[in-house]
């Protein structure tokens, strides 16, 4: 982390942290702001005994609208956040109103509307929601606006669905300012609309992070701003908040934001790709150009406000196309983005139409970060498939350039919650909670009422619980927190018919099964003590990041240790830490009606056992280590990469080595065959295939000849190394070349020197693998090659190449190349899908080819077993089955060469020479490299000619 404290961090996000309202603000006591938490009703000033109101209680809605807590602004919850609860909108209690008369806490709500289900069975209004509704008149079930506020008509606008933001979000159209109402007076407040995981997680990092810059939107429209009153509020969020305002159209953002954020990335991350007729808007979304321009208008606020040293952190998918945009104009700088939301398989993102922009828009950055090994998987696969680009485990490797990608799961800040339950006022709402519920078993949730959180399906599991363990009618209760989101996202949610119907049948004069609440309805202290009461906290998300409300659950179980139920497609899941859980299918709800019962019955010793689980891991993925591992890996991706810049490579010079190889007793050449000795011809590939009327493989004379050359000399250990066959190929070479060692199928297989009897055979490096999957493998290629014109199969002893295109000219066959090009992405996906994991494989994409071979094997690990002491290159006896085969073996890069010089395209033999201080490594590629020289390739052979030479 100290690493960090030269640098300025810059942080892109859709929303800042903070925005602008117009108008005289009267600000909150300096106790009260520190203890509110964003989204919940203000708290209570200072620890009390509860109280209680007098007179018969009403329903929960009804009981909460007669508190003379201030009114309410209309917010739309986002998804989880570091600390999901801190996120959400403050409901700030406006000074200076009502300060006469008594007041009822808001605190008192709770208890007041759990404690008494016949008063609210006996108020309530029933509605299609099976929700207590507080007047006839209401306008909608489930009223996001507190009753009898001052508050102005609601626009519903769809905000962000992350499942990052757990911040509300205030309807934009309705927030608009005259400023010509107030003047120039504004004032700063949290933002409703920001991503709340990321504040929180930046602001837990503390004084670590001191120099940070938040380059976002108000959230609010702002077209009606004048000139004056945008310096205005630049200057001062500059100077206050560390932040600049992107000033975009309301027009282009609306575009932006509401059509292809919300009707295009967002189902399709989630695996929700809508039906018809929501399709067309799926497919052909004309907002594209919008949100071109609200990135581009990012990309021109930070290039303005960019100073030499800084790290730019782009964050979530409103903003997928900047890093590409920053890279541009910024070629040196340090670029991270990380992705809040799920990233889905690739047979889901290439139903996008503008996939490849967006995937190229990603890979712009140094690093590109995601919740889960799952989520960067999916996105190194669909980079293979979409763009023919090399995935290797680590990240995916460019022309020019090698892009991170790794997993920075988020996690909760576990000393700001454990701070905050122990408020006295916790404390008393636990025992009246557990005085109220004594005898009853409460099972908590808290997500927004759409499809993905899958509410739908925890009630239909709930009724069958019920169905199913009948001595728990009565005795159960489901206390639901309802994150609110649009009216539409409602409507598909289908919950409102399912509680309408689970109460109608269970409940009685003194009972109902169902409890919703709104999180404007409780407060923070009272939701952390509902966590610390319930005897099960359960999440049934059908797709979703990091589950953050269960590390919350996890950390307010400190005493009671009861058990978590969590969906299997929650990002918090595929951690090994939270395999301590109840899993679910939310979709079998006779399943998940099981694990509810398993949760309530459960004994305290395996509670407990589950729970240590369970919190160790929370205390370990904490927000601070997200933040800290992401910005110091990206800082690091990014002087790999400057340190690997192809600009930078310095051509070979010959003269500065050559004094060097002179005085050297023992000498290691590795050569590479293809694209440095020899012009790969695609005719004589295809005689090797079995492709007929082409002409036999024949070596490069000249090549051949420089070889023998530097095998004459007893000094050198000559290697040449391929990707090629032994028959028909490379047995040729061997034959005209018996004194150099060769390399065949990019390491499967290894040819040493002649030993003193002047013998040398062939070695096989995969001698002990399971080649099985050829067979399978051939299968699909041959499905693909029928449907390919001109391409065909190379099948060698150990790997595997599809030639899918075998023309010079791409102009003049653009559609053939086309349609080769996603043949082959297709074959890809079948091959890994169905065999890569199974067995192990690697496939490697070329520009018009690709392979198919072992994991473990390629021409950095016969290179280690060739440097090894005992192998090939060292010890004529070894050339049998012997240890130096094992990979483990193979990855020791210690030797006793005093010279070795590596020429060719392969860049992690590069990186692995690199580290002996005797290497001199030198790249033919066109793309970023990380050898110390660059050479032509009509240069080598000229290069390799001088130092034959020598004597």
């Amino acid at each position: 982390m100290s690493s960090l404290r030269h640098h300025r961090v810059i942080i892109a996000s859709l929303f800042l942290p903070n925005t602008a309202v117009l108008g005289d603000s009267t600000p909150p006591s300096p106790d009260e702001s520190a203890l509110q938490t964003p989204g919940f009703a203000p708290p209570t000033p200072g620890p009390r005994q509860l109280q209680r109101t007098p007179g018969p209680l009403k329903s929960i809605v009804e009981d909460l609208k007669d508190k003379t807590r201030n009114p309410t602004p209309s917010l739309t919850p986002r998804g989880e956040s570091s600390n999901p609860f801190s996120a959400f909108p403050g409901l700030a209690l406006p000074q200076g109103n009502n300060t006469s008369g008594p007041t009822t806490p808001a605190a008192e709500s709770l208890i007041d509307a759990l404690s008494n289900k016949l008063a609210a069975a006996a108020v309530r209004t029933p509605g299609a929601s099976g929700i207590s509704s507080p007047a006839p008149n209401a306008a909608r079930q489930y009223q996001t606006t507190h009753h009898g506020s001052n508050a102005g008509p609601r626009v519903q606008r769809r905000a962000s669905r992350s499942s990052t933001h757990r911040a509300a979000s205030r309807s934009l159209s309705s927030s608009r300012h005259e400023p010509g109402a107030h003047g120039h007076k504004f004032h700063f407040e949290s933002n409703p609309h920001c991503n709340g995981g990321l504040k929180n997680a930046v602001e837990s990092v503390g004084d670590r992070l001191r120099r940070k810059l938040w380059v976002g939107t108000l959230g609010t429209n702002t077209d009606g701003f004048r000139e004056s009153l945008r310096r205005s509020v630049e200057w001062r969020m500059r100077e206050e908040r560390n932040s600049v305002p992107v000033w975009i159209p309301d027009s282009d953002f609306a575009s932006c934001y509401d059509e292809f954020c919300h009707q295009v990335l967002w189902p399709a991350l989630h695996y929700a790709v809508p039906d018809a007729p929501k399709t067309k808007s799926f497919y052909e979304s004309a907002a594209f150009k919008q949100y071109v321009a609200v990135n581009q208008r990012f990309a021109d606020t930070i290039v303005a406000a960019y100073q030499e040293g800084d790290i730019i952190w782009v964050n979530d998918y409103h903003l997928m196309l900047l890093p590409e945009m920053l890279r541009e104009r910024l070629p040196g700088a340090p670029i991270g983005f990380f992705l809040h939301v799920a990233f889905p398989s690739s047979e889901i993102f290439r139903c996008l139409s503008v996939r490849e922009d967006l995937l190229k828009g990603l890979l712009g950055a140094d690093l590109i970060g995601f919740q889960t090994a799952n989520y960067a998987r999916h996105f190194r696969q669909t980079v293979s498939r979409i763009l023919a680009a090399e995935a290797l485990p680590k990240g995916i490797q460019l022309e020019d350039r090698f892009v991170d990608v790794g997993v920075f799961p988020m996690g909760i800040d576990v000393g700001s919650i454990t701070q905050k339950k122990r408020d006295p006022e916790v404390t008393e709402w636990v025992k009246s909670l557990r005085q109220r519920y004594a005898g009853m078993k409460l099972i908590v949730g808290r997500d927004k009422l759409d499809v993905i959180q899958g509410v739908r399906q925890k009630l239909l599991a709930f009724e069958a619980f019920l169905d199913k363990y009948p001595e728990y009618q009565g005795k159960a209760v489901l206390i639901q927190v309802a994150l609110q989101t649009t009216e539409e996202n409602e409507a598909q949610g289908g919950v409102a018919d399912v509680v309408s119907h689970l109460n109608s049948r269970f409940s009685t004069l003194t009972y109902q099964p169902v409890v919703f609440l709104h999180t404007q309805d409780l407060t923070f202290n009272q939701y952390l003590a509902l966590l610390t009461v319930a005897d099960a906290f359960m999440v049934t998300s059908v797709r979703e990041g990091m589950a953050l409300r269960a590390h919350e659950f996890v950390e307010c179980q400190e005493k009671r240790h009861r058990p978590l139920i969590l969906s299997e497609f929650t990002g918090s899941y595929s951690f090994s830490g939270f395999r301590s859980c109840i899993p679910i299918n939310p979709w079998d709800k006779r399943g998940t009606a099981k694990a509810i019962h398993q949760a309530l019955t459960m004994a305290d010793d395996e509670a407990t056992s589950r729970w240590e689980d369970l919190h160790n891991h929370v205390v370990t993925q904490t927000a601070q280590a997200f933040v800290t591992s992401f910005l110091v890996r990206c800082l690091r991706s990014n002087l790999e990469h400057m340190q690997s810049d192809s600009i930078s490579v310095a051509a070979l010079d010959a003269s500065r080595i050559l004094p060097k190889y002179r005085h050297s007793q023992k000498r290691l050449w590795l050569v590479d065959f293809e694209g440095t000795l020899w012009v790969r011809d695609i005719r004589i590939i295809a005689r090797n295939a079995g492709v007929a009327e082409t002409p036999l493989f024949e070596p490069p004379t000249e090549a051949i000849e420089v070889l023998n050359k530097l095998a004459e000399d007893p000094r050198n250990e000559v290697w040449l190394l391929s990707g090629l066959p032994v028959k028909g190929s490379l047995e040729i070479v061997a034959e005209k070349a018996p004194n150099v060692g060769i390399v065949a199928e990019n390491g499967c297989f290894i040819r040493p020197r002649p030993d003193r009897g002047g013998k040398a055979s062939w070695i096989s490096m995969v001698a002990n693998f399971n080649l099985t999957w050829k067979a399978p493998c051939l299968e699909i290629l041959q499905y693909f090659t029928e449907r390919t014109p001109g391409s065909f199969i190379e099948e060698r002893e150990a790997s595997i190449v599809w030639r899918f295109w075998t023309e010079k000219n791409v102009e003049d066959h653009v559609s053939d190349w086309q349609w080769a090009r996603r043949q082959a992405a297709e074959a890809q996906n079948h091959i890994f899908d169905s065999l890569g994991e199974r067995y192990g494989l690697r496939i490697i994409p070329g520009s018009t080819s690709f392979l198919v071979l072992p994991n473990n094997i390629s021409r950095s690990s016969a290179v280690g077993a060739i440097l090894n002491p005992g192998g090939p290159a060292r010890s004529p006896a070894a050339h049998a089955h012997a240890a130096w085969i094992a990979p483990e073996v193979t990855e020791d890069t210690d030797t006793d060469f005093d010279f070795v010089f590596a020429v060719g395209k392969d860049e992690k033999l590069m990186r692995r020479l690199n580290e002996l201080d005797n290497a001199e490594t030198c790249s033919t590629g066109v793309r970023g490299t990380d050898a110390k020289w660059k050479l032509e390739q009509e240069q080598v052979l000229p290069a390799l000619q001088r130092f034959a030479g020598m004597k």
